[in-house]
Order: C-alpha cells, then structure tokens, then sequence
C-alpha cells in the first residue's frame, strides 16, 4: 500500500461535510460578533438578534420543506439522498442516518440547530421501532467461504435503503409535527463560532481528506445539560477514503454515546477512537476494505479544550500570539512506538522515509487492517484549561504540517489578519495556498477555529507591538516567528 510519496500543486476546492460550517468557499455561516454579546472566553453566545432571524426561520424552512414533499414516501418513490452502502450495522445506523438527515437538511438551507435537533428526533424515534425487519442475511458466497465466515463481522446487518425510507418517513413526521410548535431545545440559541477551513486534492489522484464542524454537538445527540460543546476534527485518509470517511461519520457519534463524556470527556474521545477503529475493521473484513486515516479531533466543552488524535495529523493552539504544544504526533521513528512495534513482532523500515513493516508512514490509525497490531486505533488523550487569552485553533493534516513549522503559522495567520483588517474568514485558505507553495503535493485541509475576534486580535497585537515589533522589523523578521514554543504542560 502506497503511503503520500509526492507533492505537487494541482488544487481543487472541496465542500465541506457540515454545511453549515464557515469555509472559504461560503460565508453564510458569519456572524457579526461585534453584534452578539460575549462570554468571558471572548466567544458570542445566543444573541437576541439570532435568537429571533432562527424563530423567523424555522417556520419559513418547515412550510417550504412540506410543500416540496407533501406527503411520506412509498417504496417506488426515489430517495432525496445517497444511501451509504447496501448494509448497515446496528451501530452504524445512528451516525449514518444522522449524517444523511444533517446534509440533506442543510442543503436546504435549514438553520443549523434546526437540522441537528430535527436529525436527533428522528433517529430517536426509529432506534426505538423494532429494526427486525431490515435484517439482512450474509450474501451466499459468504456462507460458502470458510475465511469470510471465520472473519465476519458478529453484528446484525440491517437493509441501508430499507432503513433511509423509513428514517425519511420519519423525518417527515417531525417536521410535521414541529410545523405546528417548535420545542423550545430546538430554538435555544447557541454559541457562535467563526471557523475558516479550506481542503484542496493538490496533485493526488484522489481526495482522501474529511473533516468535521460541529458546533451543535449537543442538539445533534439531545445532550440537555448546560454544558456547551462544539467538535472539530481532520482525518487524513490513505489507500482509499472509506476509512476517513467512515472516522468523520462515527468518532463523534460514538464519543456522543459514551457514559463518560460529561464527566471524563477525554476518556469518551479515547473510547470513541478504540470503538470506531474496531467498527471499521469489521466493516473493512466483511467488504475487503484496505484503506485507513489518522485523524486528530477538538471537543470544546465549556471551558475546557480536549484533544485526540492518531498519526500524523495535528492540532495546534495559538494563545498571545505564541504556540501552545499540544501534542506529538505518531510516526515510527518515535523511540516508544518503535519499541511498541517491535515487541509486537513488527518492524521498523527505512524506505524515502521510515515506515511501519516497511509499508506505513505513521504508526497509528484507523483502519489498516492488515497493518494491526502493529498500526494501533489507540488514541491519545490530552486537556487543557481555557482562560480567554487563546487566540485559534489550528488542525491540519500531513500535507501542510510537513512543510509549515509550528511557528511559521502563527506569523502566516498574523500577516493575513493584517491585510484583511482583521477578516479571518480566508486564513485557512491562504495557508494551504502556503503549503503548495512549499513544495505540498499531498491532499491539504486546514481548519482554523477561532477563540477570539481576529478584529480583537489584530488590535491587540498592534497595541502590544511597541519597541518590540520596531526591533523585529529591524531583524526583518515576522513578529510572531521569533517567540518561542510555549511548552505549557498538558493534562493528558
């Protein structure tokens, strides 16, 4: 299996999975903060103005979507969406059909909380039907396979397109319902985010990248306490897509579905990771995928930032204009995963650059199924105390942490802001614009999610310059490359 052997500059824009999101090839989701009253993070919260454009919304979005689809759908009618495969595990049915709900929904330009608290109570309502009926049996060339039968997967698989009518049938049940009374969970404001991301193929035959904006995680899965949360993730796919695809479908989902996740967040995220990576792995076994992805993922809850992440992707935080170590990423040169590989029983290659078993680039991921146990689906952990002095987020995949340093983006994003007046809505896409430029020929996704008003941001930096910035402008030097790497420790 071939492992991102080149780099070139072929770019095309790819849309985002949310659309809700804020990306550079749409700016619907902005809203003016200057506007919207803040939390002590520096982040606006449930203005009375969004408050009341959603409430004007809502009614307009549910009558348009009943006058296009009056009625339910009957079995000869075509669905309003791509199915996601023949089968579906019982596990798989929630992120799955969540997934279908929320794009289709928001294609139609339904507000975001709408659609993921309508996606919620529809799925709901159908995981507590009885699912019986679209069981389907193992395909007979299984049955005659000794191998396959050894391997296959002890879940019950469920008809894909059975179960998307049904779940649109009872979409539309909802919306039926909710035409007449909202509930009030579905019209709480919530937090807003300003978030750039950008992903282009670059030179590679295919775009193996996926990544995920959540801001409504808590609608999304009915999670009712007063705790916000908003996820963001980059997974980075190699030999084929399904595994990234698959990682940007369930991490979130099954993290969701953890016990843990209001007290020990970190610790629903690790699960998530071990649990999606086993799902797959029988999912790879029954359809003879070979495909896997790192991924690297932020769940902001509150005022507390956890991170997860396998392989080489990679999350970075810029607090006063200085880089905040977060993590290290897995590669097999590490002296403890080469140690891990080599009691496994595997080994550790030199071949263009070092590779597990002389194939893999990275030593932890989702997927690979011929790569485990060498290749672990075990996640590492990590939190941090949010105390409104950070300035963004930044994850990315390989193909730009390869050739932009950690310190390189906090002057890169600086610079943008500066000629922007304090716009951040195009930074992600002028830092993938800087890969390329550094030679990047892999796949590229940057995902820049701020803590702050990048207005708030270019004021403060130019309030603090001083003799300082004088002095590095003497240097010719950008003012944030010459600040050293913050090593503050990490709860991990």
């Amino acid at each position: 299996m071939e492992r991102k052997r080149g780099r070139g500059k072929s770019a095309e824009p790819v849309r985002s999975r949310w659309p809700w999101e804020v990306t550079t090839q749409s700016e619907a989701c902005l809203e003016p903060w200057r506007q919207a009253p803040r939390d002590d993070l520096g982040m606006a919260s449930g203005a009375p103005e969004q408050s009341s454009q959603m409430a004007e919304e809502t009614p307009s979005f549910l009558d348009e979507f009943l006058r296009d689809f009056p009625a339910p759908l009957s079995a000869e009618n075509p669905l309003p969406w791509k199915i996601p495969g023949t089968v579906l595990s019982q596990e798989e049915v929630e992120g799955e059909l969540a997934e279908l709900a929320v794009g289709f929904l928001s294609s139609r330009n339904a507000p975001p909380p709408l659609a993921a608290s309508l996606a919620h109570e529809a799925v709901s309502q159908l995981l507590q039907t009885d699912l019986s009926e679209f069981r389907k049996l193992p395909r007979q060339e299984e049955e005659d396979s000794e191998e396959v039968e050894e391997e296959k997967a002890p879940v019950t698989l469920l008809d894909a397109k059975g179960l998307a009518l049904s779940f649109f049938n009872r979409l539309w049940d909802v919306c039926s319902q909710w035409q007449k009374q909202v509930p009030s969970t579905a019209r709480a404001p919530q937090r807003q985010w300003l978030v750039s991301i950008h992903a282009i193929r670059n030179t590679r035959r295919r775009m193996e990248d996926r990544h995920v904006c959540l801001p409504a995680f808590n609608q999304l899965f009915g999670l009712s306490d007063p705790v916000d949360r908003a996820y963001f993730a980059v997974f980075d796919g190699h030999g084929g897509v399904d595994a990234a695809r698959y990682a940007a479908v369930h991490v979130h989902a099954n993290a969701a579905r953890q016990p843990q996740l209001p007290t020990h967040p970190e610790g629903a995220l690790r699960e998530a990771f071990r649990r999606t990576d086993e799902m797959f792995l029988w999912k790879a076994k029954r359809e003879r995928l070979q495909s896997g992805t790192t991924g690297v993922c932020a769940l902001i809850t509150g005022k507390t930032l956890h991170i997860a992440w396998l392989g080489d992707s990679q999350v970075i935080l810029v607090q006063q204009g200085q880089v905040v170590k977060m993590m290290e990423p897995h590669k097999p040169e590490r002296q403890d995963e080469k140690e891990r590989i080599e009691a496994l029983g595997g080994f550790v290659s030199y071949m263009d650059c070092w590779r597990v078993n002389g194939t893999l680039a990275v030593s932890r991921a989702i997927g690979d199924v011929f790569q485990k146990p060498y290749v672990s689906g075990e996640a590492d952990v990590a939190s941090r105390e949010l105390t409104g002095s950070e300035d963004y987020l930044l994850l990315a995949c390989d193909g730009f942490f390869d050739v932009v340093s950690h310190q390189e983006v906090a002057g890169l994003v600086q610079s943008h802001l500066a000629r922007q007046q304090g716009s951040g809505l195009h930074v992600a896409e002028e830092l993938v614009a800087a890969a390329r430029e550094r030679g990047s020929r892999d796949n590229i996704t940057v995902m820049v999610v701020f803590l702050r008003d990048p207005r708030d941001l270019l004021e403060g930096w130019a309030q603090g310059a001083g003799d300082s910035q004088a002095d590095r402008r003497s240097q010719d030097l950008p003012s944030a490359l010459s600040e050293p790497e913050n090593n503050t420790p990490w709860r991990s």
